[in-house]
Order: C-alpha cells, then sequence, then structure tokens
C-alpha cells in the first residue's frame, strides 16, 4: 500500500490530507466515496512527496522519447523492454537516469503512469494523466505520438516567443554598451580638453558632461539600485498578488502584449485540447492546464471555468466574462461544447494561433529594426553632437 497526500473540495469546503491505497486510481476512488472532489493528489516516497523527483530534461528530448516510445509500443514490444532500450540509446544522460528507474519500477509491477509519476520534474501532470489514460483504454502507442506532437508544438511556440524577444533586448544592450563606454572613457577627455579651454560651454555640452561624471562617480550606486531594483520585482513576482498584477501588465502592453496573448490562447488550447482528445475527464483537464497557463490572468480564467464546469454549467461562458480570450475563441468553443467535437475545435483554435505568433513576430521584428536603429542613431549622435558644439563654435569665433 501507498500513501498519497491529497488536496480536494467537499460541501464543508477545502480538504487536506493524506490517504493510504494500492495506487493513484483506488485513492481517488475513495475520496470520491467520501464526497471529496480531488484537486490535488500526490505518492509520498520516504515521508517526502515527489514533487521534486527526477531531473530536467530538454523538450527536444521528450519529443523525441514520446515518439520512439510510441512506436515501439505499436510494434507490440513489451513496456519494460521498450524502456531499456529508451534508457541505453538516449543522448541524455538524465532522461537515460529516469528512464532506468522507471523501467526498473514498472518490472517490480508498477504501472507506467505510478512509475513516471515518481520523477515529477521530468513528466508532468500533463503527461502522466495522459499515459494513465492511453494504458487503461489499451492506446498508450496512440496517446504517447500526441504527447510527442504536443511537445514539439509547445517547444516552437516557446521559441517564438524568445525569437521576438532577442532582437530588441540585443540592440538594447549594444545601445546600452556603447552610451556607457561613451560616457565613461570618451566623453571625460573632451570634457579635461573644454576645461583647458576654460570657454563657456553650451546647455547640452554641460549636461552631458553633468550625466558623465555622475556615470563615473556613481557607477556602483547605479549597479546597485539595478541589482536591487530587479531583486525586488522577482520577489514581488513570486507573490500572487505580485504575479497577478505583473502578468495583467504585461497583457496589456500594446505591441507584446498582444504576442503574449496570443501565446497564452494557443497554449491553453493545445493544452486542454490534447488532454480532452486522449480521453482524460474535462475537470481534471482544466486543472492541469490550469497549472501550466504559464500567465496567472489566464489561468484564473481557466479557473473559473474549471468551477462552472463543477457546478454542471458550460465551458464557453466563464471564458467570455473573464475578458482574458478574444470572442473567436469563445465562439468556437461554444460551437465545439454543443456539436461535441470540443478537442478538434480546440486544436484548430491553437493552429490558428500558432501562424497569428508566427506573423505577430515576424511584424513586431521588421518594425522594431528600424525603430531601434533611429533611436540608437539619435542617441549616440546626440553625445556627439552635444561633445561637438564647443568646437564649432569656437571654429566659428576663429573665423
Amino acid at each position: 500500500m501507498a500513501v498519497f497526500t491529497y488536496q480536494g473540495r467537499n460541501a464543508a469546503g477545502l480538504q487536506k490530507g493524506e490517504i493510504e491505497a494500492a495506487d493513484r486510481t483506488a485513492a481517488v476512488g475513495e475520496l470520491r466515496r467520501r464526497a471529496i472532489l480531488v484537486t490535488r493528489i500526490t505518492e509520498k516516497h520516504g515521508g517526502k512527496a515527489p514533487g521534486r523527483a527526477g531531473k530536467r530534461v530538454k523538450d527536444k528530448e521528450m519529443a523525441i522519447f514520446s515518439r520512439q516510445f510510441s512506436t515501439m509500443v505499436d510494434a507490440g514490444l513489451p513496456l519494460v523492454q521498450c524502456l531499456k532500450i529508451l534508457a541505453e540509446q538516449s543522448e541524455s544522460k538524465n532522461l537515460r537516469d529516469v528512464i532506468g528507474h522507471v523501467a526498473r519500477s514498472v518490472e517490480q509491477g508498477s504501472t507506467l503512469a505510478e512509475s513516471l509519476r515518481r520523477h515529477a520534474r521530468t513528466f508532468d501532470d500533463l503527461y502522466t494523466n495522459m499515459v494513465e489514460v492511453g494504458e487503461a483504454g489499451g492506446i498508450l502507442d496512440l496517446v504517447l505520438q500526441r504527447l510527442a506532437i504536443y511537445i514539439e508544438k509547445a517547444a516552437s511556440l516557446k521559441r517564438k516567443v524568445k525569437s521576438a524577444l532577442v532582437y530588441p533586448c540585443s540592440i538594447l544592450g549594444i545601445a546600452l554598451l556603447v552610451i556607457v563606454f561613451m560616457l565613461t572613457f570618451v566623453i571625460p577627455t573632451f570634457a579635461a580638453m573644454f576645461r583647458e579651454m576654460g570657454a563657456e560651454l553650451p546647455l547640452p555640452t554641460r549636461m552631458v558632461i553633468g550625466l558623465s561624471d555622475f556615470v563615473r562617480g556613481s557607477f556602483w550606486l547605479i549597479g546597485l539600485a539595478i541589482g536591487g531594483a530587479v531583486f525586488g520585482l522577482r520577489a514581488y513576482y513570486r507573490t500572487e498578488s505580485g504575479r497577478s498584477t505583473i502578468d495583467a501588465v504585461l497583457l496589456a502592453i500594446p505591441v507584446f502584449g498582444v504576442i503574449l496573448r496570443k501565446v497564452a490562447v494557443a497554449r491553453f488550447t493545445r493544452t486542454l485540447g490534447t488532454l480532452v482528445q486522449s480521453g482524460v475527464p474535462l475537470l481534471e483537464a482544466l486543472r492541469i492546464t490550469a497549472a501550466t497557463a504559464g500567465n496567472k490572468v489566464i489561468e484564473r480564467a481557466v479557473r473559473q471555468c474549471r468551477t462552472s464546469v463543477t457546478e454542471g454549467k458550460t465551458l464557453a461562458e466563464p471564458l467570455r466574462i473573464s475578458g482574458a480570450f478574444p470572442p473567436m475563441v469563445t465562439q468556437m468553443v461554444s460551437v465545439g461544447e454543443q456539436t461535441g467535437a470540443l478537442d478538434a475545435m480546440l486544436s484548430k483554435i491553437a493552429d490558428f494561433y500558432d501562424d497569428e505568433v508566427d506573423t505577430a513576430v515576424s511584424t513586431l521584428t521588421s518594425l522594431l529594426e528600424p525603430i531601434m536603429i533611429v533611436i540608437l542613431g539619435v542617441i549616440v549622435g546626440g553625445l556627439v553632437v552635444a561633445m561637438y558644439l564647443p568646437i564649432f563654435r569656437l571654429v566659428t569665433l576663429i573665423r
């Protein structure tokens, strides 16, 4: 018998505790008999929940593992043999170690889903729940294939977001380095020359020299202020209210906010569609989707949807009321619910928003390139002109 820690709700409110059962399914069944709706359940190992067990593995390696595993299962190979072969040929040491542990666990009589749950850092709730459904329904090969596709598309979406941020961050970083270099090394040379001349300097020149003196004299203070601001922002983001506020602000930013919202919608619909298509119960699918939303605003909206579904209402209505999702999404979800094709509709929405993110990133890059060049030119050019103004004036006086 294993011991499980759980969180759930009943008529009296939030419930937490431990329960002993043969496996996770039996534990959930017993809690349902006690009229407790389970929202989270994990198996304890050696007195500690396995939430930190396992090792982090790259998305690409997980996708390859899932696809190869699916092919072997479809070919009729026993699970233990599949896992041992995959462990031997994996190029990732972390994944090799985890698969080896999973193979030994399955060999000792545990189900594949139970064995994967003991490595929660490698196999998240989405992965293990889908595997559990695949085992129970005899469609493990199909489920693993869907997981491989999901992981690949999720990784592609992540790359698109990074590519949207790399260019502006690189340009801003270079601009900052150029400005700091000029203020620290170039401007002081001109300032020393102007002091020797003893002439009255134009206002722009005095302002630039003053800024240079401040940067050189208070360099440690500026670094400390930036470090403190970053640390404080990260600490604030770790709080519930801080994350909600910052995520809401990010979604409200004119250009980046549009891309982030499209990414969040694509992730939500892709995750929920994959889970529903694989046979995961809708309430459990919504719980997992909320936990993997990546944005507190979207997460809160999905949790409201879950509450609505628990009360016997539709999924589309709370999505519409939340205001976090475009009207097209809520209308298509409503049509999917009415026609009984919610999983197919969610997949179509995810594909559409994947393309939308592609277009938005391309547009953003093409817009930012000239804007960043102009900004960099104005700043650097302004510093240069401010330093040459006294020289121009001197040449005019000599003439």
